[in-house]
């Protein structure tokens, strides 16, 4: 692994650049800046910062000492605008070892995302630890901002710091791997969190393994699911991405998360796949 010590909090910020993806305007109240703007259009927002948002509230609401969330499901039902957003969570289920809690952001009275968590309590200390599957590659030296063939980039793909292997980047095609952090904070004034941090960066999977066409056909993933079998390590998180689809069916992203020390999760995406 690089030596670069993944808890520096300083970094190179571009001056364009706001403070933070979100700003609390009031309890359950929040205004998105634009660096939270998808690749796709300045009005509508990446997946990453609203899922993060949403676990945010989630991992918040009522937390109960040795529960840990394992898993997010976000259902993306419209775009989420660059605008105000109100996040409400409630307990579906609660029992002494999972609890159920879901969650969902609306803006302009219209529902934008929904999501649902498992809290599950934590394995006992001699739980073997299992990690099947090759070690993520060391992450990569500085490299310059990444762009994406006829996409918005002053949101949040320049908000993030992407490191990818050597020659290779959003437009090349084919399985991806990228080590990437956040260049601002989830929320000014307040700390990241491990979720957080992951689900930024979950429904990025797909993006960092293009292998269909987006710009011949229209892709786009309707959700993103986060498994977690620990906690993530550090601000550089590594996703390692595939893709699979189907004639007369659909598309799944698959993505091998890791951190610093490995692996720690999983990221998967269904892919609505249909002519422009």
């Amino acid at each position: 692994m690089n030596t670069e010590d993944a808890s520096v909090q300083a970094r190179s910020v571009p001056p364009h650049l706001p403070e933070a993806f979100y700003r609390e305007l009031g309890p359950g109240r929040f205004a998105s800046s634009p660096a939270t703007a998808g690749p796709w259009s300045a009005k509508f927002q990446h997946g990453g910062p609203p899922s993060a948002l949403l676990g945010r509230a989630l991992e918040r609401h009522e937390p109960r000492e040795g529960l840990r969330i394992a898993r997010v499901t976000v259902e993306l039902p419209r775009p989420v605008p660059v605008a105000e957003l109100r996040v409400e969570v409630r307990t579906v289920r609660s029992g002494r070892r999972a609890e159920l809690v879901e969650g969902e952001i609306s803006s302009g009275g219209q529902t934008v995302m929904l999501a649902r968590a498992w809290r599950l309590a934590a394995s006992p200390p001699d739980t073997p630890a299992l990690y099947p599957g090759p070690k993520p590659p060391p992450l990569p030296d500085a490299q310059p901002p990444h762009t994406m063939a006829d996409a918005h980039l002053d949101g949040y793909i320049a908000a993030v710091e992407w490191r990818f292997e050597p020659g290779r980047g959003f437009d090349t095609m084919g399985p991806g791997t990228v080590w990437a952090r956040q260049r601002v904070p989830l929320l000014a004034g307040h700390e990241d969190t491990p979720l957080t941090r992951a689900l930024t960066l979950a429904d990025s999977n797909w993006a960092v393994a293009f292998e269909l066409d987006h710009r011949g056909r229209f892709v786009i993933n309707t959700d993103v699911t986060l498994l977690l079998h620990r906690d993530p390590v550090g601000e550089w998180l590594c996703l390692r991405s595939t893709t699979e689809a189907s004639p007369d069916g659909s598309g799944l992203a698959q993505g091998r998360l890791a951190d610093v020390v490995g692996d720690c999760g999983r990221v998967l995406q269904t892919l609505l796949v249909d002519e422009r």
